[in-house]
């Protein structure tokens, strides 16, 4: 079967409208300016900026009194009191599901809070499995954490495995570099921003998950992607062992 890999957070679900969801709901349960959420959205960065950071700053900004550990589990539980699936995505996974197509979620964080994201918006019956950075010690671009990815969708890391393999993602770094060094074929979610990397490309480009599913369907029969002349070096990350993980709970649909 072909392999579908997703990332999570501003692919499957929206994480950047459910961020700015919580950072009014914080604003107005401090009684704080509202006009303010423009501040938490330039500090976010996307969600790249720790959070240890971006509630530091806030805790300073607005000289709260609360622990960071306070206002972590606020952050967590505002979140993803906000975060969903929407309904088009869903269509989107079924339809590739239909068709024959395995799918998977790789995603860069910490394992507790994108685990209850996976269980929280419905994606568990929809998927085959997951791997989590935290979880799996390997992080986007590393090669491996997508190896793992498709062992626990069940897939053989046979020698052509990669040939029927691809990821959708909106981080080029990590889901577009990290395809590539891996040697999957990618679908870059650009959400209106231009393609700004010289030394590598995604297969595809969409402005969304229902259209990148849609195109996935279509260049199913697509070439395989060359090798670069540098395809055997892999991005300078930490080298960890895989730790022993429980995966039916943590990495494979059960459901």
């Amino acid at each position: 079967m072909p392999l579908l890999l997703f990332d999570l957070d501003n692919t499957l679900l929206p994480r950047d409208a459910a961020y700015l969801a919580w950072a009014q709901d914080f604003l107005e349960d401090h009684h704080l300016p509202a006009d303010d959420v423009n501040w938490f959205a330039t500090i976010d960065g996307g969600g790249y900026v720790p959070r240890s950071t971006v509630l530091g700053a806030a805790k300073h900004r607005y000289g709260l009194d609360h622990s960071l550990e306070f206002l972590l589990a606020h952050y967590r539980r505002g979140i993803n009191s906000h975060i969903h699936c929407p309904p088009s995505h869903i269509a989107a996974l079924r339809s590739a599901r239909a068709a024959g197509w395995t799918l998977g979620i790789v995603s860069n964080g910490g394992t507790r809070p994108q685990l209850e994201k996976i269980r929280r918006t419905g994606l568990v019956p929809l998927v085959d499995g997951w791997v989590i950075s935290e979880e799996a010690r390997y992080l986007k671009p590393d090669p491996r954490i997508f190896e793992i990815a498709a062992q626990r969708c069940g897939v053989q890391l046979t020698r052509d495995w990669t040939s029927h393999a691809w990821m959708v993602g909106d981080h080029a770094p990590a889901d577009i570099a990290g395809a590539e060094v891996a040697g999957l074929r990618s679908v870059w979610l650009h959400h209106g921003r231009p393609w700004v990397e010289p030394s590598y490309r995604p297969t595809l480009s969409a402005t969304g998950l229902p259209e990148a599913v849609g195109l996935v369907l279509t260049a199913r029969n697509a070439p395989t992607l060359r090798p670069r002349s540098h395809a055997g070096v892999r991005p300078q990350l930490p080298s960890f062992a895989i730790a022993p993980v429980d995966t039916s709970s943590v990495g494979v649909a059960t459901s």
